[in-house]
């Protein structure tokens, strides 16, 4: 995840970015709010951009102009029949977890059935850790948000994932050390320039807020096997 060519790159692209960068490929992002179908589309100009959320959050008319489609769901009472099976390249569920009691269930789906045969999911979510954290406007303690509901551990999502019939490529906390480096400044910035205090996102790499896992659905043939449990 840590190479030149992916350096300030937005963090929940950077494992695709060396591999995917000026190729087509279509790509569900699970919590697709907050400008992320334009900003997606700023590494990706070819992707195939695929979004899923329970309401329009934080987008604007170019947002939903680089979407291809966009599923209005609510995760928690959905079967995710309406999204195709078999069918992207790159799923992201990124801090959307956290906001699920029954999170682990939708990891499933998206991994068992809507993720294609070689294709890769990305989860990232609240490390345990997050407990201990300093309080912080913008979030650095799990409870800062209280539309958090449930924690999850790094075993259970990659044993979701390994049961879904994927193979755990790279697993760990989030650390992007071109952020942690720049958060002193950003902090700055935005606490003195633009006059916010909600800049507790800005320390997620330093203090480790956030943790990661990395699959690949594997082929009909390596699905044979046992898979290994961590």
């Amino acid at each position: 995840m840590r190479t030149i060519a992916n350096t300030f790159v937005w963090p929940r692209l950077r494992p695709f970015y060396p591999r995917l960068r000026g190729r087509e490929f279509r790509l569900l992002d699970v919590g697709c709010g907050n400008h992320s179908p334009t900003r997606t589309k700023k590494y990706f100009p070819h992707v195939q951009y695929f979004g899923i959320d329970v309401t329009n959050y934080n987008n604007d008319e170019a947002d939903l102009r680089a979407m291809d489609a966009f599923y209005q769901l609510d995760l928690e009472n959905s079967s995710l029949s309406e999204v195709p099976d078999e069918y992207f390249d790159v799923i992201l569920i990124a801090h959307v977890l956290e906001h699920l009691r029954n999170g682990l269930d939708v990891l499933a789906k998206l991994a068992g059935s809507k993720l294609k045969v070689g294709g890769q999911i990305y989860v990232e979510f609240p490390a345990v850790r997050s407990l201990s954290l300093p309080s912080m406007e913008g979030t650095l303690n799990f409870c800062d948000d209280n539309t958090h509901v449930r924690l999850y551990d790094i075993k259970e999502v990659a044993n979701t994932l390994l049961a879904a019939g994927c193979k755990v490529q790279r697993a760990g906390t989030r650390r992007c050390w071109d952020r942690a480096l720049l958060a002193p400044l950003g902090y700055a910035y935005l606490r003195y320039v633009r006059k916010t205090k909600r800049t507790g996102g800005l320390f997620w790499d330093l203090l480790g807020f956030a943790e990661f896992v990395l699959a690949e659905r594997k082929t009909v043939e390596s699905r044979k096997s046992i898979p290994f449990q961590i």
